[in-house]
């Protein structure tokens, strides 16, 4: 599918998928790109993607980004998935280890250069993985972030030069913690120590209150995406 063909499916497809259940568009994703993945960080919404996903295609990969620094909560949250849904995850590795990184870049670089060691960490990984795909999978919400203010349901990432879905997009906070505790899916425990949002152990701080959900990552910092998510095109939101 060239980029012509991709930009017309998301034009054509945007509008009705909006209209539907994040079930229904992970059927619809998959149907049309057998060749596709979910990206998993365990985080509230990407379990529910998870248990969502193992309702609709089971066989589909499932991949997360080891960044040798997840909190050891989130590793457990890993363990915990792969026995209930008896699958194992795609583990994507840096090409570096934290002591390569350390002898090229300095020690602790997530703390003087956090984009930098997001990218070897994260985008570089991701991008390699990703380059194998037609597609992918993220529990990005709209009400997360006003850097994802506009995600579409189907969207054409720029960066990766894949469709990209969001399933989740319209969904709010109440919907996926209802979702969780409806269906009892297994979550980060770290959740309920004020952690709305998890990244590495060096990088998050549990929010104080009244602060924006992402808050606590890269605290200090001009920082508020990975940059993962940051080159996206789908079509305009009927306001």
């Amino acid at each position: 599918m060239n980029l012509f063909e991709k930009e017309e499916l998301i034009r054509q497809a945007g509008p009705e998928l909006e209209n539907r259940s994040a079930e229904y568009v992970l059927a619809w994703a998959v149907e049309r790109f057998p060749n596709i993945t979910l990206a998993c960080s365990f985080g509230a919404e990407d379990v529910v993607l998870v248990d969502l996903l193992n309702k609709v295609s089971p066989r589909t990969d499932i991949f997360y980004l080891d960044t040798d620094l997840h909190f050891r909560e989130t590793y457990e949250t890993r363990d915990r998935l792969e026995e209930r849904y008896g699958k194992a995850f795609v583990r994507v590795s840096p090409k570096l280890s934290l002591q390569e990184q350390a002898e090229a870049y300095g020690e602790n670089l997530w703390s003087v250069n956090p984009n930098q060691c997001c990218l070897i960490r994260k985008v570089n990984p991701l991008a390699e993985v990703l380059s194998k795909y037609d597609a992918w999978i993220t529990g990005i919400r709209r009400e997360q972030a006003p850097t994802r203010a506009n995600a579409g349901k189907i969207e054409y990432d720029v960066k990766f030069g894949l469709i990209k879905f969001n399933p989740l997009a319209d969904w709010k906070s109440e919907d996926v913690w209802n979702y969780i505790r409806t269906n009892r899916i297994i979550y980060n425990p770290l959740h309920d120590s004020n952690y709305p949002s998890i990244g590495c152990e060096k990088c998050t701080r549990p929010v104080r209150p009244g602060e924006d959900p992402r808050a606590g990552r890269w605290s200090g910092f001009q920082k508020t995406e990975c940059g993962l998510h940051n080159d996206s095109v789908g079509v305009e939101l009927q306001k």
